[in-house]
């Protein structure tokens, strides 16, 4: 696929996110040595994987510590690097807190990350049993992490390191949903998904309670594509995972998984 019209296939306001992987490319290609990603959120792993799908000099290979972990470092390496785990520079971290007097939410350990001034692609998937927290993060911020974090809300805390045995098993459950649809505008595929009306969408829009991987987003008219997670505040998490054609009626079917709050 060649440059020019892989921008056909992705958002507008996802041409950097296409340039900067085509330039850390164009560093293997002319380096002729492996360099490796932050964590790319699914939407960004699949383009990665669109830019390679023709390029037999470049290989990829990523990696999120837990099992189906939705956000992976990516390591781009030439044909003769055998790639072992310890490229993707990954470790585990776990949330010591008081389990039988506090209770966290995801949103509260996202956000405390977020206030110690570090970005959010330094950070993997966050994960819960109900009671042990963990998080999946670059090696090379573990140490901070552990100094800046010491309370979270009003809760005191300390981060721990943790062994990838010590994972704990994510009670986050997707149910797999078939939606049928008009467009795959956004304020469309969560009235759908959700069973809302169009305005109250707009409203929970405006209102900047709508999050497209990971960031705000307040236009309705946003068209969304394979991979796309949306999240919606009071109702959980979407991911569109296959498109399967258009009814004979016109809608358009789409494969999709479903996290509740």
């Amino acid at each position: 696929m060649s440059e020019n019209s892989i921008y056909q296939h992705f958002r507008k306001d996802e041409a950097v996110v296409i340039d900067d992987i085509h330039d850390t490319l164009e560093r293997v290609r002319n380096e002729y040595r492996p360099i490796l990603t932050h964590f790319f959120n699914p939407r960004e792993q699949l383009i990665a994987s669109t830019l390679l799908k023709d390029d037999d000099q470049i290989k990829m290979k990523s990696f999120g510590l837990i099992p189906n972990a939705e956000r992976k470092r990516i390591l781009f390496y030439p044909e003769y690097y055998d790639p072992v785990l310890s490229d993707f520079e990954v470790s585990l971290m776990e949330i010591n807190y008081p389990t039988k007097f506090a209770e966290l939410r995801h949103n509260q350990v996202l956000g405390t990350l977020m206030n110690i001034g570090i970005k959010r692609d330094v950070i993997g998937d966050i994960v819960t049993d109900g009671e042990k927290w963990q998080i999946v993060a670059d090696a090379q911020m573990v140490d901070y992490i552990r100094l800046q974090v010491d309370h979270i809300g009003r809760i005191k805390v300390k981060m721990i390191p943790a062994s990838s045995e010590q994972l704990v098993s994510s009670r986050d459950e997707w149910t797999d949903l078939q939606v049928s649809v008009s467009s795959l505008r956004i304020d469309v595929l969560v009235a759908g998904v959700y069973n809302l009306s169009r305005k109250h969408v707009k409203d929970l829009l405006k209102s900047q309670k709508v999050h497209l991987n990971w960031m705000l987003v307040e236009k309705p008219d946003l068209e969304l594509g394979i991979k796309d997670i949306i999240s919606v505040r009071g109702h959980g998490r979407f991911r569109i995972d296959d498109v399967h054609g258009v009814s004979k009626r016109g809608k358009i079917r789409l494969g999709i998984s479903v996290l509740e709050n």
